[in-house]
């Protein structure tokens, strides 16, 4: 017989919303905040000064490391890293007040969305400027500002972020042979490089 799922524990300094769902297993830790309706799915681990804002969607065994502030709009698939100090913002042209110097409300305001997909890794400091999408097993370097959608599998690092390579799903950077459009990771995966239906980039995948 399955032992029954751990329940999820909350350190007794953090908040939760009543209405927040939070999965079994999961543990978050010193000082975090979970707005209202945010969804965080099982064996998922925060660290210390979290904020997760209402509305936020985030998967299975996520693992978010101290002081990241994940906003409105932001959804997080499965088995994804957020590193300590990441950054998500939500807001395109933000504002404290409108034109009339009237402060702002809930309806001055539109908000952009953000996807990370599943397995996916962001570096320490890392900002993400909203209406992007992070592709499956992407990396996002440490200080890496990230301005435009990263496609699956890239390492992308700077300000404005740029691909500089590609990582498989355990990691690792792949040298990609630019001829045969493939390379073989230390751990045995194979990576190929094919170029993307619309021809607007190049798309990476396991074979």
């Amino acid at each position: 017989m399955l032992a029954p799922p751990m329940a999820a524990r909350v350190h007794p300094t953090s908040v939760v919303a009543e209405s927040a769902e939070i999965g079994d297993g999961t543990q978050i830790w010193l000082f975090c905040q979970v707005r209202e309706n945010a969804r965080i799915g099982k064996g998922c681990i925060f660290g210390k000064g979290i904020y997760v804002d209402a509305g936020v969607t985030i998967g299975d065994n996520v693992k978010v490391q101290n002081n990241a502030s994940i906003y409105t709009g932001v959804t997080i698939e499965d088995g994804v890293f957020v590193g300590p100090h990441v950054c998500f913002t939500n807001d395109k042209v933000p504002r404290a007040v409108n034109p009339d110097m009237t402060r702002k409300g809930i309806d001055d305001w539109k908000i952009t969305e953000t996807l990370v997909k599943a397995g996916a890794s962001i570096g320490a400091n890392a900002t993400i400027v909203c209406g992007v999408t992070i592709g499956r097993w992407a990396m996002v370097a440490s200080g890496a500002v990230v301005t435009k959608d990263v496609p699956d599998h890239a390492l992308v690092m700077g300000n404005p972020a740029r691909i500089c390579g590609w990582v498989c799903s355990c990691g690792k950077r792949v040298q990609i042979d630019d001829r045969e459009g493939r390379g073989k990771c230390e751990c045995g995966r194979v990576l190929v490089k094919e170029r993307s239906p619309d021809g607007r980039g190049d798309v990476v995948r396991i074979a």
